[in-house]
């Protein structure tokens, strides 16, 4: 029996994703890399040789990363269609020992932006960005920050299947309970669009990269989830402790945590160079009878 894509077919992987609870971003990353494979495919009956010929027409195209992104929205949903010889097998790519400085915000750089938000009376921004920063939480997450989580100083985030508990610092509470109170907001969320919804990604991403120019902050280091990054690079910088940063985080896989724990690579270098093991024309031999000759 051929296995053909169909609308239909695509409607009934729409329905499972809601039925497992996917959040809404998820779901649409989904249905746009499938969209894209049905676009490739055309009316041809889906075989592991097209597969196979979709996946190099992605490596021509986008970076590795991305390439496994999307090859994994397709095998979830060969695998809901119960197409298994379709399945194909992502690129296989060498984590990076060091991050990339260009799209890393430091901390002098986010204070900036606070400043900048601060001065343009974005108080709202200036807040949201701190809780972001200060308690490492996923813009997803947001909305749990609430006025009862304020007063109990913690946050039940409740997602995916997955409970966890967010610690909310003394100095943030004290900032965010001046701000409802300010607002007279009782209870919920804290925030929300003039309509009273929660903030999502574009409405933030849009507020961060509108503060650049004034700021002095190169727009490509700018989006929500670099404050995430920021709080795990510098709480680990500190403490040192991969298994309670993946805990702070609501990593379930250390492994995920440790992308927070590389250095940059102008850091690495100075390192590497501190090591000491290339010999120098100004460096004397600690052995005079044995020196190292320099070419």
């Amino acid at each position: 029996m051929e296995n053909k894509m169909t609308r239909a077919k695509i409607e009934q992987f729409h329905a499972r994703l809601i039925e497992d609870e996917k959040s809404k971003s998820t779901i649409e990353k989904y249905l746009r890399d499938v969209e894209s494979f049905f676009n490739f495919v055309g009316d041809e009956a889906v075989t592991k040789e097209i597969v196979v010929q979709y996946k190099e027409h992605l490596k021509r195209n986008y970076k590795p990363s991305s390439v496994n992104s999307m090859l994994a929205s397709i095998n979830r949903f060969f695998r809901e269609m119960g197409w298994f010889k379709c399945i194909v097998k992502t690129l296989k790519i060498q984590r990076e020992t060091f991050r990339n400085q260009e799209r890393e915000l430091n901390k002098n750089e986010y204070f900036r932006l606070l400043e900048t938000a601060k001065k343009r009376k974005n108080i709202r921004l200036y807040l949201l960005m701190q809780t972001l920063c200060a308690t490492g939480i996923r813009v997803s997450e947001l909305p749990f920050i609430t006025v009862e989580a304020i007063w109990s100083g913690r946050a039940v985030v409740s997602l995916k299947g997955k409970t966890r508990t967010v610690l909310i610092p003394s100095a943030l509470r004290r900032k965010l309970s001046s701000y409802v109170r300010n607002k007279g907001q009782k209870s919920g969320s804290i925030f929300v669009t003039k309509s009273g919804r929660p903030m999502d990604r574009s409405n933030i991403l849009h507020e961060m990269k509108a503060l650049c120019g004034e700021a002095g902050v190169d727009r490509k280091k700018v989006f929500p989830h670099n404050l995430r990054h920021l709080f795990a690079c510098l709480f680990y910088q500190k403490e040192k402790d991969l298994s309670r940063l993946a805990d702070l985080l609501g990593h379930s896989n250390v492994n995920t945590t440790r992308i927070y724990t590389c250095v940059s690579g102008d850091e690495q270098e100075r390192q590497i160079e501190e090591l000491g093991l290339v010999v120098g024309t100004k460096e004397k031999p600690h052995n005079r009878h044995y020196a190292v000759p320099i070419f």
